[in-house]
């Protein structure tokens, strides 16, 4: 079985022309791309073309056709406007940056109640070629428009896991659901790795990345029923956002479940913040998570959460994202 997310094979635009007009000029289209070698192959209403051919096409379709008429799309993705042809060829260096694997990991600690380090959650940065750091909301924004974000996400997981390995500590590792088209396969090379590092799968929390909504949560489920199945846990973040129903929770049944940041920084002072604060406790309770509170900045806050009964706690307040701290420094091993 090959994956078409996992490896940065060449790179395939599908163009797409309705009406007349536009119809009438893709065999000028189709000319100019085979002219340039850059036409794969095309149909009755359709071409595919290389990568290297998309900035010509752009200024042929801009001077001759109605681009309000035609849709481009990378393999398996939906259709996108063709205004975006130009921005899959600008966003070319996250190839590079992939290929060259240029991606290490901060890790944050995630406390208990006596703020104690509990666990870390890893956290990927990026290194430019001119070694100036690169952050995720760059990173990853331009990996979606190129149709590379399940390979991105496939290196950010691994690197997690290697890096985690020294430490011998409970690490979070972030997901991005989308990224996984079948858990057999596409996670396959992670427990190999954790295996290869003989690292207990119970020391790795994967983590639903709440930002790319997952709309399918038959999907979803597979995706964590496999995690358990290997050992490892897993954790809700965001919720609230995309999981908001206590049905939903329980079918996921996830070991933790993260109260968001914007539902936490000012919660010891906002009776609408702790009335959601107060309603997620009742709902990780419910379903057996344990409950954790990201985003805190200020002992207050800390203080009001601890008070209701929340157990993990993450936030500056503790530490801010590092690089990796020593292998002899004490970890709990609270059973939760």
């Amino acid at each position: 079985m090959s994956c078409q997310g996992c490896g940065l094979n060449e790179l395939l635009i599908e163009i797409k022309v309705e009406g007349p007009h536009n119809r009438n000029l893709l065999r000028d289209v189709s000319n100019l791309m085979q002219i340039r070698k850059a036409l794969h192959h095309e149909n009755e209403d359709t071409l595919t073309i290389r990568e290297f051919g998309a900035r010509e096409l752009a200024d042929f379709c801009n001077d001759h056709l109605d681009q309000e008429k035609m849709r481009i799309r990378l393999p398996g993705e939906d259709w996108r406007s063709m205004s975006e042809l130009l921005v899959i060829a600008e966003t070319k260096w996250i190839d590079k940056l992939i290929a060259e694997r240029r991606v290490f990991m901060y890790f944050q600690p995630i406390v208990d109640s006596e703020e104690r380090t509990y666990a870390y959650e890893a956290l990927a940065r990026f290194t430019d070629e001119d070694g100036s750091v690169l952050y995720p909301n760059i990173v990853f924004p331009a990996a979606k428009k190129r149709g590379r974000l399940y390979v991105l996400d496939r290196l950010c997981r691994m690197k997690a896991v290697e890096e985690a390995a020294p430490l011998r500590a409970k690490m979070f590792i972030n997901f991005i659901p989308t990224s996984i088209y079948s858990p057999e396969f596409c996670l396959k090379s992670t427990i190999e790795l954790a295996t290869k590092l003989n690292i207990d799968p119970s020391l790795f929390v994967f983590e639903v990345v709440e930002t790319e909504k997952t709309e399918d949560l038959a999907h979803l489920k597979r995706i964590l029923a496999f995690y358990k199945e290997k050992g490892f846990k897993y954790a809700l973040d965001d919720v609230g956002e995309g999981f908001s129903t206590i049905e939903m929770l329980s079918e996921l049944k996830p070991h933790y479940m993260k109260l968001d940041r914007s539902h936490v920084h000012g919660v010891s002072r906002n009776s609408a913040m702790q009335r959601t604060a107060e309603l997620f406790l009742e709902s990780a309770i419910r379903i057996g998570a344990v409950p954790l509170a990201e985003g805190i900045e200020s002992r207050e806050d800390f203080e009001w959460l601890k008070q209701r009964g929340y157990r993990l706690f993450q936030g500056y307040l503790f530490g801010k994202p590092s690089l990796p701290p020593s292998p002899q420094q004490e970890v709990q091993t609270c059973k939760f």
